[in-house]
């Protein structure tokens, strides 16, 4: 198989296994993450195993599979806010942060509104309201028409005044 119809072969097992992810049938989405893998290792279908996996609660296999995205693609920015969500889960805040920074400045990251509004969150948890507000508005002005920034953003102005 040639390095294209390898490449091809593998972005469609890993689309495949999203939308098997998404219709709630983890197995079968893991499956074929791993076939995908197995064709041609991808930060995409690393980084979305690694989601299903998290939906699982099986967040250290799930962080696994970010590294491993990570050290394929170092910019794509999705597996660097993924490992900061799971961090937030445990509990573990501090660790976090890095994290989601990292996921800001990613080159190839969609939706970028993600980590400000993650970063957003857990400001709010630790009281860090002016920072909290930065991340909002940060959110909102790379993704003005997502209604969740919006109102994360209008409801901490509405909290501040």
């Amino acid at each position: 198989m040639s390095d294209d119809a390898e490449l091809a072969r593998a972005i469609a097992l890993w689309q495949e296994a999203y939308r098997r992810q998404m219709a709630g049938d983890l197995e079968e989405a893991i499956a074929l993450y791993r076939r995908s893998i197995a064709v041609r290792p991808t930060a995409e279908a690393h980084t979305f195993l690694g989601w299903t996996y998290s939906f699982q609660g099986r967040l250290e296999e799930a962080t696994a599979e970010c590294l491993k995205a990570i050290e394929i693609d170092p910019d794509f920015g999705n597996p660097y806010n993924d490992i900061g969500v799971y961090l937030m889960q445990q509990g573990r805040l501090d660790e976090a942060i890095p994290w989601l920074e990292r996921a800001k400045r990613a080159p190839r990251y969609e939706p970028r509104q993600f980590p400000y509004l993650n970063l957003g969150r857990i400001y709010l948890r630790q009281g860090r309201w002016w920072d909290a507000l930065r991340e909002f508005e940060g959110a909102v002005a790379v993704a003005p028409r997502d209604v969740e920034a919006a109102r994360a953003l209008h409801s901490l102005r509405a909290r501040l005044n």
